[in-house]
């Protein structure tokens, strides 16, 4: 019996409690429910299990490049400013709970195939990445509160599964307006601030133009690239706070702040630019090694899952990423982009005058990326529902959401509230805090509390789907009455005007829409 014993403590304690293989297995496991051959199984897990790894290899890079950025802020504001990077903060929190994360986002996805199979929220969210951001936070916020590994899991496992099918079904009103049909739902933890956008451009936008009437430059392109738009982001950043920090500290203090870690002190201001410059690089670098270990995983177990979802939940809608929307509205896109940027500046400067001084919130500073994909698609939302203002000034509501809310998460992530770094896409913020907060009610009235909270979230998601997106009401019908709708052609965007526009093609990986149902 004692070798029995040791062969289950080996299989506990060095495989499935470590969180590379643990992945690697239920990548095996899904590819072999597919009927995969041997090679494949074996090719898949592998991969997955590298990417894991890339994972935690990437963390470290990022760790080491945000603490002077850390420091500078500090030293410049008095205030703990961070940049919301979702892979940055999972990537840091995997380190410690890489295990408990991958068995409650494993949980989470066969509580939401069971909702979607037997009750009317039919969605099947497929956004592989999103679901390990937030099994992470979930894993974060309810560790942080003192559960047991266990509570964790099965608490957090339910709660992500509810998310995963109620999350789809309140934006669905807003998606069908931008797609034109049922054919894919959003399946994107920025859901509050799509619907926000959606909303406000039904009050703002009613006789406003679509965006696609417009013509804008093609040089603002390459900040499609998420790599590119991260490196110029963090660069243009390191330097203003490199020389804000110089004016406010001086020569002598400023020039050591990368001398931590091995580095070497400024030897003149030129040099200490360039530091700024290289640092700014190396956050480009770390995130870009992050993502590339996310696809690597998602590459081979995401379509483990949607073939498992595929058999158990037929005639599912799948809830795909926010870049499925961006072929819809090209213009809006960017406008959404450079005004969900404007509001991230107008959240900052509303934290800098009132928000720290008056309840010690953290600075959250702008960045390019989430502003990009989820300004982007909240510009779209708006645009469908409201034109130009529509886009405009829902994307602004969506940039100022996604720089105080994650301001007030960080107040319950304990230790890691002191990263330099946190969930930025605003579901991550309302849903964290609301699920925090909670918990500090104690092991047992905050257990009951949160559950309340995951069944309120269902119950409210049935009654809409029944209520609203079953009886077919249209967000942007109120507009129709006074402009013609858009209708989308193949190759396409046809305009009230009767102009097209051509499409552009989502960011590199984004998922591709299915074809629309034939007829008959």
């Amino acid at each position: 019996m004692d070798w029995l014993i040791s062969l289950a403590t080996f299989l506990v304690n060095e495989i499935l409690s470590q969180p590379a293989y643990l992945i690697g297995l239920i990548t095996a496991a899904g590819l072999i429910a597919l009927r995969k051959t041997a090679g494949q199984v074996v090719g898949g897990a592998l991969k997955a299990t590298l990417g894991f790894l890339l994972i935690g290899a990437g963390a470290g890079l990022v760790v080491s490049s945000l603490g002077p950025l850390g420091g500078m802020i500090q030293g410049t504001t008095g205030a703990h400013g961070v940049i919301p990077t979702n892979e940055a903060i999972v990537g840091i929190a995997q380190a410690q709970f890489g295990a408990r994360v991958a068995w409650l986002m494993i949980l989470g996805f066969a509580v939401a195939l069971l909702l979607a199979r037997f009750t009317p929220l039919r969605y099947v969210f497929l956004t592989g990445h999103h679901m390990l951001f937030m099994a992470t936070l979930l894993t974060m916020v309810l560790a942080t509160s003192g559960r047991s590994a266990v509570s964790v899991v099965v608490v957090g496992g339910l709660l992500l599964g509810v998310l995963l099918v109620a999350l789809p079904a309140f934006a669905h009103p807003w998606t069908k307006r931008v797609t034109g049909n049922n054919s894919i739902a959003i399946g994107h933890f920025g859901t509050a601030g799509y619907v926000l956008a959606g909303a406000a451009g039904q009050l703002v936008g009613r006789r406003s133009r679509s965006t696609e009437d417009m013509k804008l430059p093609e040089g603002l392109r390459f900040l499609r690239d998420s790599m590119v738009a991260t490196a110029l982001s963090m660069v243009l950043l390191y330097v203003l706070m490199s020389l804000a920090y110089l004016a406010r500290a001086g020569r002598a203090t400023a020039f050591k702040a990368f001398a931590s870690d091995g580095g070497s002190a400024a030897t003149g201001l030129g040099n200490y630019v360039m530091q700024s410059v290289m640092q700014g690089l190396q956050f480009g670098i770390a995130v870009a090694v992050i993502l590339f270990g996310v696809r690597t995983i998602l590459g081979e177990l995401v379509p483990a899952f949607q073939g498992i979802a595929g058999r158990l939940v037929p005639g599912a809608v799948p809830s795909l990423d926010a870049p499925i929307v961006f072929p819809y509205a090209q213009n809006a896109v960017l406008i959404g982009f450079l005004a969900s940027f404007l509001g991230g500046l107008a959240g900052l400067a509303l934290l800098t005058w009132v928000g720290h001084p008056a309840f010690g919130l953290a600075l959250v500073l702008p960045g390019l990326v989430p502003h990009f994909f989820t300004g982007g698609a909240a510009g779209v939302y708006g645009n469908a529902t409201g034109g130009r203002r529509g886009a405009a000034v829902g994307a602004f509501l969506n940039g100022v959401l996604i720089t105080l809310l994650p301001a007030l998460l960080i107040e319950v992530l304990g230790a890691f509230g002191k990263e330099n770094t946190t969930f930025g896409d605003a579901d991550f913020g309302w849903f964290g805090t609301l699920i925090g907060n909670a918990a500090k009610a104690g092991a047992t009235g905050g257990s009951i509390a949160i559950l309340a909270i995951g069944a309120v979230l269902l119950g409210a998601a049935i009654l809409f789907q029944k209520r609203v997106v079953d009886t077919g009401w249209d967000p942007g019908a109120r507009r129709d009455a006074v402009l013609p709708r858009a209708t989308h052609a193949q190759g396409g965007t046809a305009t009230a005007a009767g102009r097209t526009h051509p499409k552009i093609a989502p960011p590199p990986g984004a998922p591709v829409p299915p074809p629309p149902p034939e007829a008959g």
